[in-house]
């Protein structure tokens, strides 16, 4: 058994699963990479130390100084996961979060020692954003990382994500990844465009004026500008739509391969099967796509216990992750 000197060293090298049992076709493979394995239990793991190394490395932060704050906007795991990383670099860390979260989400942030920031529900991620920057503005000796700017966010991706599904899936034909920060796309899709041309790169987005948990419209006025500088619609072979009910159902139905999934990837896979759906009878296709979390913190929405209408109306109002 292999011993590490901290968590932190458990980031990345994640599993591949074999899911082709719900592939809608017998010559289209679909593999999922299990980020949930990271220990604050998401993708967002490796763009946390990503962005934290790359501070410290400018020399934006200080290892060892006092009172230093960082201010992120979050309603998903990038908080978390930075919680975790200053929790052990002894950073300081403001998250500013929607009022509307779920519970699991606002204990996670405590657990790990970060401080909340509540800003209006009803403006979601975009209002947290704009927030966070107004206060970055007003607080110049808080270092704030900006995720949705910080070309550290693709990287992360490009140096280990990547290379990572190249190894084990060396057939890969089709990466198919939500479209939230974009760092994922952004960072995956460079690498794998560079090392093996052919791939395609196929984003799942919303429909514009719906809420699908960890990702966004692109039509809803706010363009990550990581996806601008890193040529994303030169990038992107295509976009898929996923309603919100679709995410649901996809992420109950991953429990038959038996993965306990968060609701961002049912809809991922959900977009993944979009994909696979539209691939000819007579090619032979492997799709490998990412699982962001597990289910665990998303157990209040009651996705896989109530009533798919009633999940559907709540997710209308709660951001669950």
């Amino acid at each position: 058994m292999a011993r590490y000197a901290s968590v932190l060293e458990l980031i990345g090298d994640t599993p591949i699963v074999d899911v082709s049992a719900l592939s809608p076709k017998s010559n289209v493979a679909i593999l999922a990479k299990l980020e949930g394995r990271n220990p604050a239990g998401s993708v967002k793991d490796r763009v946390a130390i990503s962005l934290v190394d790359a501070a410290e490395a400018d020399g934006i932060l200080i290892p060892g100084k006092p009172d230093q704050i960082l201010i992120e906007p979050s309603s998903g795991n990038t908080g978390i996961a930075l919680a975790m990383v200053c929790r052990l670099r002894g950073y300081h860390l403001k998250v500013v979060l929607p009022s509307n979260v779920s519970p699991e989400r606002r204990q996670l942030l405590l657990a790990w020692g970060a401080e909340i920031i509540d800003s209006p529900g009803t403006e979601g991620s975009n209002g947290a954003v704009r927030l966070a920057q107004r206060l970055a503005d007003e607080h110049s000796e808080w270092t704030f990382l900006y995720q949705y700017a910080n070309p550290a966010n693709p990287a992360a991706h490009y140096r280990t994500t990547g290379p990572e599904i190249l190894r084990d899936v060396p057939e890969i034909t089709h990466f198919v990844a939500g479209l939230g920060t974009s760092g994922t796309l952004m960072g995956v899709g460079r690498f794998l465009k560079e090392a093996k041309p052919d791939v395609q790169v196929w984003a799942v987005e919303p429909p514009s004026g719906e809420m699908v948990d960890g990702l966004r419209s692109l039509e809803d006025g706010y363009i990550p500008p990581i996806f601008i500088d890193n040529h994303g619609a030169d990038l992107l072979d295509r976009k898929v739509v996923v309603r919100p009910r679709e995410s649901i159902e996809w992420t109950r139905k991953m429990t038959e391969v038996g993965l306990f999934v968060g609701l961002s990837s049912g809809a991922i896979m959900a977009g993944a099967v979009k994909c696979a759906s539209l691939i000819d009878d007579n090619e032979s296709a492997t799709i490998v796509t990412i699982v962001c979390d597990d289910g665990w913190k998303y157990l209040s929405t009651g996705a896989w216990s109530d009533d798919i209408d009633d999940v559907v109306d709540r997710a209308k109002k709660i951001i669950y992750f």
